[in-house]
C-alpha cells in the first residue's frame, strides 16, 4: 500500500476586478474576499510524524500571493491586464506561481481552489 499525505491551508485577500466580455453585472468593477486553499502532496512524514508544520507553509504561500492580490485592482496586476481576470485564470496563475515560488521540500503541488464566495469556487490542477 503506498501511503500519500495531502496537505493544504488557506490565504484570503480581497481584490477587485472586472470581467472582460462578459454580459452582466460582473463586467462592472466589483470585490471579493477570494480564499485561496491551496494542496500539496507528500509521500511521508518527518520524525516528528509531519509533512510541514502550517504556519509554515501559510507564510510561504501568503507572501507568494498577498503582495500580487491583496487589496489590488486584478485588471491591473499581471498578467491580468492581458488576460481576463476570471477566477479560473486567477486559480491557474494561483498555481503556476505556487509551482514557482512556493517549492516545498518533499512536497508536490497537487491543486488550488479559489473561492470567490461561500457558495462559487473552482479548483485548477495539472495532471
Amino acid at each position: 500500500m503506498v501511503q500519500r499525505y495531502v496537505v493544504s491551508t488557506e490565504v484570503h485577500f480581497s481584490s477587485s476586478h472586472a470581467l472582460l466580455g462578459y454580459r452582466g453585472d460582473c463586467s462592472r468593477v466589483h470585490g471579493h474576499n477570494w480564499v485561496a486553499r491551496v494542496y500539496y502532496e507528500f509521500a511521508a512524514v518527518d520524525e516528528r510524524g509531519l509533512t510541514i508544520d502550517y504556519r509554515e507553509l501559510r507564510t510561504i504561500l501568503e507572501r507568494v500571493i498577498l503582495l500580487r492580490f491583496d487589496h489590488r485592482h486584478l485588471n491591473d496586476v499581471p498578467p491580468f491586464d492581458t488576460v481576463n481576470p476570471t477566477s479560473e485564470n486567477i486559480a491557474g496563475e494561483i498555481f503556476r506561481l505556487c509551482r514557482e515560488e512556493a517549492r516545498i521540500p518533499l512536497g508536490v503541488l497537487r491543486e488550488v481552489e479559489l473561492w470567490e464566495s461561500s457558495t462559487d469556487m473552482v479548483r485548477y490542477r495539472e495532471d
